[in-house]
């Protein structure tokens, strides 16, 4: 079985999905670090290529982290906008959605500068983000899991206790 963990930038994908690893022994694939490993800096990319190009490297990279058994998969948190994204990891993966309330969001993101789809108002940026993602995660997903409130280490113990 494997997991992929879904949603904003700050709900927690990265740091649930090492959790995972450690405590239950999933192996922790980022596509992120995918693409990052392979074609550089994604701030780069966006910058000399535009998100378009970015997100045909994004979709190699999902379907490389799909291929195995036994992972935890974390996305970037626009995958879910392509639906060849979707697909493959509805058809590879129990999917959780990790929500979080703008206003979390807001706050785990303050001061990170590596988002290049938050550049400039960082706070409009995520709320129109926000309000373009968040049915498609919903749908999208098996399992949804609120981060607004409950640890990291908490929110891994939800999951594996509602995806068996």
């Amino acid at each position: 079985m494997n997991l992929a963990l879904i949603g904003m930038p700050g709900s927690g994908k990265t740091t649930v999905s090492r959790i995972l690893g450690e405590k239950y022994g999933f192996e922790v694939t980022d596509t992120d670090a995918i693409v990052e490993k392979k074609y550089g800096k994604i701030a780069d990319i966006f910058e000399k290529y535009g998100e378009e190009y970015f997100r045909g490297l994004e979709t190699r990279a999902v379907k490389e982290a799909c291929g195995g058994d036994g992972r935890v998969i974390s996305t970037g948190g626009g995958c879910i906008l392509r639906e060849q994204n979707r697909m493959m990891l509805a058809k590879n993966c129990k999917i959780i959605y990790l929500r979080a309330t703008v206003e979390t969001l807001l706050e785990r993101l303050r001061g990170d500068n590596s988002r290049p789809l938050l550049k400039g108002d960082a706070e409009g940026r995520l709320k129109e983000l926000y309000a373009e993602r968040a049915e498609i995660y919903s749908r999208s997903a098996h399992l949804i899991v609120d981060t607004d409130v409950i640890a990291p280490e908490r929110t891994a113990e939800v999951i594996m206790e509602r995806v068996k």
